[in-house]
Formats: C-alpha cells, structure tokens, sequence
C-alpha cells in the first residue's frame, strides 16, 4: 500500500551545491526504484538553527513530498541517516486532504535578539538605577 510522505532534510551548509543536489537525486532515484513516484522538492534554503549541531549555527533545509511503500521509506531513512552531509532529517505522513508544509518565515533581522537578552539589559539598567 502506497502512502503520502514529505521528508525535511537539514544538510551541512558547508556543503557544496554538487554534493547537496547528488544526496537529493539519490533520494528520488532510491524512492523511484522501489515502485513510488516523487512529487515535489521545495528548497527552503539556509537557517538559522535553534541549537548548533556539530558546531555549526545554520542548515540547509530541503522538504521532499513523494508517495512510496513503508519498506522503501525505512531503506531511505536508513540511508539518510549514514550520509556523510546530512545533519538531520524527519520523515512524516502525510494525513490526506491536509495541507503540505509550507517552510516557516525568516524573522527580520531586528527579531533575531532574544526577549531575555532584553530583559537582562532592563534589569541591569534598574539595578544601576538602585545604586545611584
């Protein structure tokens, strides 16, 4: 039985273009081989991370949509998970009449200081105000 899937695969940002588009034609051909048909790849580009992942601050992110058997999205997972150059990926299914992921906003470059960070600079400033 075939199913929906999309995959958001975060590759090292360091990597170059040719080694990035050689992972994704692997994918497609790996999900073309076993009988499923590849949809859509949407590059969502490069991301800040939340946390750094093997001291790097940013990813490149790709969202894969495909329909495959669940036999051919482990060996794909599988494969993924020892490919030099992926940092992470999340495979999901696709629940039906549901809407694809679409890839989140990029914040302006004013929202990217922490609300703690200001926060701490009030605190500081009310703390010296004390004092005087």
């Amino acid at each position: 039985m075939t199913n929906a899937y999309e995959i958001l695969l975060m590759l090292d940002p360091e990597l170059p273009e040719e080694r990035q588009n050689e992972i994704i034609s692997r994918a497609r051909e790996l999900i073309e081989k076993g009988g499923g048909t590849w949809q859509s790849h949407d590059v969502w580009g490069r991301r800040r991370l939340a946390y750094e992942i093997d001291h790097k601050p940013d990813g490149a992110y790709h969202l894969f949509l495909f329909q495959a058997e669940p036999e051919t999205l482990d060996e794909l997972a599988r494969i993924l998970k020892i490919t030099d150059g992926v940092m992470r990926h999340l495979a999901v299914r696709q629940v039906e009449g549901g809407r694809t992921s679409a890839p989140p906003p990029m914040p302006a470059a004013d929202d990217r200081q922490p609300a703690y960070a200001e926060a701490n600079i009030r605190s500081h400033e009310d703390s010296e105000e004390e004092e005087s």
